[in-house]
């Protein structure tokens, strides 16, 4: 397999990991605000973020240095940083491969 064929690929698996992590982050931020502020007639739930942890590893392991008031929101924006290096990576893929961006 050649370079360019390579960098092709790899261009395509990194944007495949982003429209997934964007699609899992979506539906976790949804269930997240649906369960802390039982919007939609569902019962308030302090476990609804669960499903945000794991998507904003390592990022959210540094929220407690801050004050507790901004806990709920920088966890819930915790995974961005994460969509944004995958974002990074892909920019940078198809930039070596020569399609525009």
């Amino acid at each position: 397999m050649a370079d360019s064929e390579r960098e092709g690929a790899m261009a395509r698996l990194l944007s495949l990991a982003l429209i997934a992590f964007a699609a899992l982050y979506a539906l976790a931020l949804a269930v997240y605000l649906i369960g802390t502020f039982g919007l939609l007639g569902a019962d308030r739930d302090p476990l609804s973020g669960v499903f945000l942890i794991p998507l904003g590893l390592p990022w959210n392991r540094f929220v407690d240095a801050l004050p507790e008031r901004f806990w709920p929101w920088l966890a819930a924006a915790a995974p961005l940083v994460n969509l944004a290096i995958l974002w990074l990576l892909r920019a940078m893929a198809l930039g070596r491969t020569g399609v525009p961006r």
